[in-house]
């Protein structure tokens, strides 16, 4: 062999040397600078292995050892946290509640496609005419005088009021999701309700006649004596506003009759007049009393009281037990 082929050999295996030589040292110059821990790993069956590792991240380091957690395993700490200064992993099986809060969450923040889908749905806006009721206030007066017993008085009775009331009002998937009101216009102004506390006078016949002159067009009675009032509308008809008005317009038309003085010239001498109304047939009505009757009723009761009629008849009686006009079920006419 040559001299010069020799010379080329013998470099080649210099170079060849030095490049190993300069990689080891990167690798070992690399490996200096990672800091390896040894980390405790037991798991829920309570096996525990050591595993040496240079990650900080509990679930990176869960990952590079091939452990998957099971749906009811939980591990301290959490998969999101850094290895604690024991470095240990804990991995251990969930309560039930453990478990049952994780479903929970879990089922709260799913979102299919097709709620995804819908939330892109057109937005449909609509001009939306509503009439709400007014609410009406009491007023409540003092009148009385000394230190004697007091009684509350009904002087007027209340009377809601309605607005109209014009919304804009934004729908997706036939689902409001917006409402904003732009106007509103009264159509009917309340009426107050007033209330006077008066000094407690002793009734000492059934009658006492009109609380208030029938002149006036009204009657005024204490909130017990409205109750009852109501509680005998009621037993006598409340499938609706106007049966209930029509009933109570029988007692305030006999009132008003020179023909039924006799059983008194307000409307609740006239309910409670032996053989006429519930009132004195059966105590049925007992169990309406303390408000236990539709708004409609009470709300007939109060506008019969304030002058409202829907008849002039004088007597009822169930349907298919006489000829007359049928308003609610019964039947009304004036008797020979």
């Amino acid at each position: 062999m040559k001299n010069d082929d020799k010379a080329s050999i013998s470099l080649k295996k210099i170079i060849c040397i030095s490049l190993i030589f300069m990689l080891i040292m990167t690798v070992g110059v690399m490996a200096g600078n990672v800091n390896f821990r040894n980390v405790k790993i037991v798991l829920a069956s309570g096996y525990e292995m050591n595993v040496l590792t240079s990650k900080t991240k509990v679930s990176e380091i869960l990952d590079e050892n091939h452990i998957i957690l099971l749906d009811d395993e939980k591990v301290v700490p959490d998969l999101t946290s850094e290895l604690s200064d024991n470095k240990t992993i804990k991995i251990s099986k969930m309560s039930e509640e453990e478990i049952e809060e994780a479903d929970i969450v879990e089922t709260s923040e799913e979102i299919t496609a097709e709620e995804i889908l819908k939330s892109y749905d057109t937005i449909v806006e609509k001009i939306v005419v509503k009439k709400v009721k007014i609410p009406y206030e009491t007023i409540k007066k003092n009148v009385a005088s000394g230190t004697g017993a007091k009684q509350d008085r009904i002087v007027q009775y209340g009377v809601d009021g309605l607005k109209e009331v014009t919304y804009k009002i934004k729908y997706q998937n036939n689902k409001e999701i917006e409402k904003k009101e732009i106007s509103s216009k009264v159509i009917k102004k309340p009426v107050n309700k007033i209330v006077e506390v008066r000094n407690k006078q002793t009734v000492t016949t059934r009658s006492s006649g009109p609380r208030v002159s029938y002149a006036s067009g009204k009657w005024s009675y204490s909130e017990a004596e409205l109750d009852l009032l109501c509680a005998i509308t009621a037993q006598e008809a409340s499938s609706s506003y106007n049966a209930s008005l029509a009933v109570i317009t029988t007692a305030c038309n006999r009132a008003a009759s020179s023909r039924w003085k006799y059983n008194g010239t307000d409307p609740l001498s006239q309910y409670k007049a032996p053989g006429q109304f519930c009132y004195s047939i059966d105590s049925h009505w007992v169990k309406r009393l303390n408000g236990n009757y539709p708004a409609h009723v009470k709300q007939a009761v109060v506008d019969a009281l304030n002058g409202k009629r829907n008849h002039n008849y004088l007597s009822f009686r169930s349907a298919g037990c006489a000829s007359g006009v049928n308003i609610g079920g019964n039947v009304y006419f004036n008797a020979m």
